[in-house]
């Protein structure tokens, strides 16, 4: 990945007032982002939320109130969409019905005067690209879902975009065949070197797939970065919530340093431990610990003796690397409130105060044995403070 390849600046979409509204509906608002050359770049988020809005804005369907918007360094406002070096493929897949699928691949090319045999060669090529050479002379209905979907992505290929734009591509497939295509899209994205920006409302679509993730609500990047910069260092509730599952414990900010914080929670317990503060929250105010299940440790009361430095966390929970045994480690006595065995985890719900539960997933590895652990039991818990983060929005 090197320069950029589409640049938004400021962008805001607003559409007319309908009867009976006394606000436009900013469908994005003051979006600032940058998508690298020969990046898979994500734009994720609710339905609502202006993801497929700001896709329409980069492919010219939608111009913007304000803004601009460049790709490949030029501005494209005003510019028509089969004027910009782009191309879309939509969720439904818009192929022609009574055309084969080398017609259907050959169409735009024909459409930009192409001369037929070079549209020819071109359309057999992208359907290479796709692996489907051998479904040319069909129609679209003698085809499967994901057939149809390659046929779409030939395509839109076929015409060699600078940035190839989908919209939900994957949502018509089935969830097997879904997750087949997301490995077969990330693939053929890294062959072609084409810079893919990808709208979905899956998480795990999103993470499967991107280089980089725009997280989106309400038409405002919340977060832009690396699935593991979205997951393992949210910047907001919202994205916390959004992105995987997610205990939240809230409380009121005790004192705070720099980029670390101690929070008391019900007045009974207080964390301390050097939690991570990224944004202004002042002592006093009320402030919520967002912590994953997975990156949560568990032992029996009994077997807690050492001092936490001395800890063998990688026999408690083997998901938890080696880094946890030189961290900040955040310790709490709860009790076992509920047990879930699903297989690959074991899940529970451990309350630590009067108020506040929190959830655990530990992984079944064989390494710790958790059928001693029962509804009832008194156990201890604790984070490496890394993984926790304090928010106050």
């Amino acid at each position: 990945m090197g320069d950029v390849k589409v640049y938004l600046i400021n962008v805001v979409k607003e559409f007319p007032l309908k009867r009976g509204e006394t606000v436009p509906v900013r469908a994005v608002d003051d979006v600032t982002m940058d998508i690298h050359d020969g990046e898979f770049f994500a734009m994720l988020g609710p339905s609502g939320c202006g993801k497929t809005t700001t896709l329409r804005l980069i492919a010219g369907f939608e111009q913007p109130s304000s803004g601009e918007i460049l790709i490949d360094g030029d501005p494209v406002q005003g510019v028509p969409p089969f004027y910009r070096p782009v191309n879309t493929v939509f969720q439904d897949y818009a192929l022609f019905p009574h055309m084969t699928v080398l017609q259907n691949v050959m169409f735009g090319l024909e459409m930009a005067r192409v001369p037929r045999d070079e549209a020819r060669k071109r359309a057999l090529e992208a359907l290479e690209h796709v692996q489907l050479p051998q479904v040319s002379n069909r129609k679209p209905r003698e085809l499967s879902g994901g057939q149809q979907q390659r046929v779409a992505l030939a395509r839109a290929l076929v015409k060699r975009p600078s940035v190839l734009l989908l919209d939900e591509p994957l949502g018509a497939l089935d969830l097997k065949l879904r997750r087949e295509m997301q490995l077969e899209l990330k693939t053929m994205q890294k062959n072609l070197g084409i810079t893919f920006v990808f709208v979905t409302h899956d998480q795990e679509e999103a993470m499967t797939m991107a280089d980089r993730i725009a997280v989106m609500n309400n038409g405002k990047v919340l977060q832009l970065g690396t699935a593991e910069e979205v997951y393992d260092a949210p910047s907001s509730r919202f994205v916390a919530d959004f992105i995987g599952e997610t205990n939240f414990i809230t409380g009121r900010l005790l004192e705070r340093e720099d980029d670390w914080g101690a929070v008391r929670v019900d007045d009974e317990i207080v964390l301390d431990a050097s939690i991570h503060l990224d944004d202004p929250a002042q002592i006093g105010q009320e402030v919520t610990i967002a912590v994953r299940p997975e990156k949560i440790g568990l032992r029996p009361v009994s077997a807690a003796s050492p001092a936490p430095d001395e800890m063998n966390y990688h026999a408690v929970n083997a998901a938890q690397t080696s880094v946890l045994q030189k961290a900040e480690v955040n310790i709490e006595r709860g009790v076992i409130q509920q047990a879930y065995y699903i297989g690959t985890d074991t899940r529970y719900q451990i309350r630590l105060t009067s108020r506040t539960s929190i959830n655990v997933r530990v992984q079944n590895d064989g390494i710790f044995n958790h059928t001693d652990l029962n509804v009832g039991d008194q156990v201890e818990v604790f984070w490496d403070t890394v993984y926790a983060r304090i928010l106050s929005q």
